[in-house]
């Protein structure tokens, strides 16, 4: 049972796990930056012994999370890719796992770069497809990854089809919930197995921290992911936990206007002439429109489009807006643009999932919304001006 369970999300995003502190009453979290811990005796302790394992800290924010993802059990890492590296190495040697076609490029770089070497399979595969689905399936499958929304191609899975077909053929499914946060998307209360998120992006929300987290309700997974976690090391420090702490306080109210004000953009992209085609769970052309509508509560505020005129304009585009900051990640109170072909998911060139060249991904933030598109329209008035 999750905590506080029967409270609003926004209450819980606030004080689970969170009370005030007991030796002085501050009411936000100390930042506990210490390595070890006082033990009375040898094995008498409060509870921590040395922060690799524990620290009060990151206890809090994993409480807090683990009661908004409605999972059991919660726990942090230093990236996303070390919660996802956890999650992986559940599988026992020889398995074989099916990700999606369009799967974001560094769980592609990882699952075929790092653990396939090492005797993992895999079979990249539009996991939305159900009949794809079953034509990847093998009789050593034992994980299902799923994203959705997918980066950076923002296709749609059904999560509760997903976690079904998984489980019928036992196995296990995996959902990274990183664009839609647990504010839109539930994973768990769908069927899924497991949640992984990168915490740098929405939960963390300021472009100032790097971290990761894993959501479960199963005990026996809960308990193998706290022995990876300790055993493996890849822990994140106690300020980067207060800071995803202090993201998560106003996770609910950024997420509203990161929707808010990219629907505003989409629209106007959806007019301009130099676009070819806009990408956006929220458009009822979207394919997967029907079942975002059903399993989200908003669209999130990841914006993918392509212009006429291929890799070349899309270069031209990504470096004249203003206010859209050309980088990487995504997330943040700012707007963010990139080219996913040539940046965030590089790794996947020549690969079953390279990504179209004339693509560009927006993190739409919270400016004034107004403001965010006369910068992208002018940006795109120059473009199909030359």
């Amino acid at each position: 049972m999750s905590e506080r369970e029967g409270l609003g999300f926004e209450t819980r995003a606030i004080h689970a796990g969170q009370p005030p502190d007991e030796a002085t009453g501050a009411v936000v979290t100390p930042i506990y930056q210490t390595s070890t811990y006082a033990q009375a005796r040898v094995g008498e302790h409060r509870g921590y012994e040395y922060s690799r394992t524990a620290n009060p800290t990151r206890t809090a924010l994993e409480r807090c999370l683990a009661s908004l993802e409605g999972a059991a059990h919660g726990f942090a890492f230093a990236s996303g890719m070390a919660a996802e590296d956890a999650v992986l190495r559940l599988l026992p040697a020889g398995s074989h796992v099916v990700i999606p076609h369009d799967a974001y490029g560094g769980t592609y770089r990882l699952v075929s770069q790092v653990f396939a070497p090492a005797g993992l399979h895999f079979t990249p595969t539009d996991v939305a497809d159900a009949d794809a689905l079953a034509g990847a399936w093998q009789d050593g499958t034992k994980m299902l990854w799923v994203e959705t929304p997918t980066n950076p191609l923002l296709a749609v899975v059904d999560i509760a089809a997903a976690a079904r077909f998984a489980h019928e053929r036992g196995a296990r499914c995996v959902v990274d919930n990183t664009f839609a946060t647990p504010y839109l998307q539930r994973p768990l209360e769908l069927g899924a197995d497991i949640v992984v998120h990168s915490t740098t992006k929405y939960l963390g929300g300021h472009s100032d921290v790097v971290g990761g987290f894993v959501a479960v309700n199963d005990i026996n997974i809960a308990t193998h992911i706290a022995y990876l976690q300790n055993a493996v090391g890849a822990v994140p420090g106690p300020f980067d936990c207060y800071l995803v702490l202090r993201g998560l306080k106003t996770l609910a109210l950024r997420m509203e206007r990161h929707g808010t004000n990219a629907a505003a953009v989409v629209e106007m992209l959806e007019r301009h002439p130099a676009v070819e085609r806009v990408r956006y769970p929220g458009l009822p052309t979207h394919p997967g429109h029907e079942v975002a509508a059903r399993q989200m509560s908003g669209f999130g505020g990841v914006v993918s489009f392509s212009v006429a005129g291929g890799e070349e304009a899309a270069l031209e585009l990504v470096a004249a807006t203003k206010l859209f900051t050309l980088a990487e990640s995504l997330g943040a109170v700012e707007s963010l643009i990139e080219h996913p072909a040539r940046m965030t998911h590089a790794s996947v060139a020549g690969s079953p999932l390279a990504v179209d060249p004339a693509l560009i991904r927006l993190s739409v933030g919270l400016e004034t919304p107004g403001d965010l598109v006369d910068d992208l329209r002018s940006a795109l008035d120059a473009l199909d001006s030359n």
